[in-house]
């Protein structure tokens, strides 16, 4: 997989990208990620990126010229699968788009900044819009970071235990249950015995209840 990300300020991504999984997953060849800052992409002197918005108001908006000439680059390397801009008014990002994502092989993201993007941009080359709640934050880069995070974890080879991917909250759309390590007993405060008990049916059953438990009492949505 690679992931173009294209941001106002490409170095609030750096450390981010580079502990963990995440840093783990690129030495493995399993991810390419690529920061680029649109001010490269700028023509004029200045290397001015964003202007007043037509018909007044306030704020300033990234101008489209940049982030047309960026994703014009990228794209005559190569095909893309999706064109992705972060934004509050996009597609909520859930863990059904992080699994079918996850099968994608090369993406754009890209960050907003200021009052957002010159409004052709998304109207011609966007090809997906993605929000991660609903609010507004300074720019696009930690949506970025969330949604990249979200899909690279699903990668095969990236986690230790691939199978761990698969018993998070929301792969069924339950809640996951409860977790527990030694010692058994903290302060007197127990693990439940079925998990001690090396019974494993009865450990698979206890927390599926414990799931659709925790999925009532927290996110009785999903249920529907």
């Amino acid at each position: 997989m690679r992931i173009d990300i294209i941001s106002a300020i490409p170095k609030l991504l750096t450390s981010y990208f580079e502990q963990s999984i995440l840093k783990r997953a690129q030495e493995k060849k399993l991810v390419e990620i690529y920061l680029h800052d649109l001010r490269d992409f700028s023509n004029n002197k200045q290397k001015s990126i964003d202007d007043y918005a037509f018909g007044g108001g306030a704020g300033m908006v990234l101008s489209i010229e940049p982030l047309f000439n960026c994703i014009q680059s990228l794209k005559k390397e190569r095909d893309y699968d999706e064109v992705i801009f972060m934004c509050p008014d996009g597609e909520q990002l859930t863990q059904s788009i992080a699994n079918q994502h996850s099968l994608l092989e090369n993406l754009i993201i890209i960050c907003g900044h200021y009052k957002g993007i010159d409004q052709r941009v998304r109207d011609h080359i966007v090809t997906k819009e993605i929000s991660i709640g609903d609010y507004v934050l300074s720019g696009g880069e930690l949506p970025a970071a969330i949604y990249c995070d979200s899909i690279i974890r699903l990668l095969p080879g990236v986690l230790n235990d691939e199978t761990s991917a698969l018993s998070d909250s929301f792969q069924d759309n339950l809640i996951a249950p409860p977790v527990y390590t030694r010692p058994a007993n903290f302060n007197g405060w127990e693990v439940p015995k079925v998990l001690t008990s090396g019974n494993l049916k009865e450990i698979e059953k206890w927390r599926f209840e414990k799931s659709l438990e925790n999925t009532k009492k927290r996110r009785p949505d999903l249920l529907k």
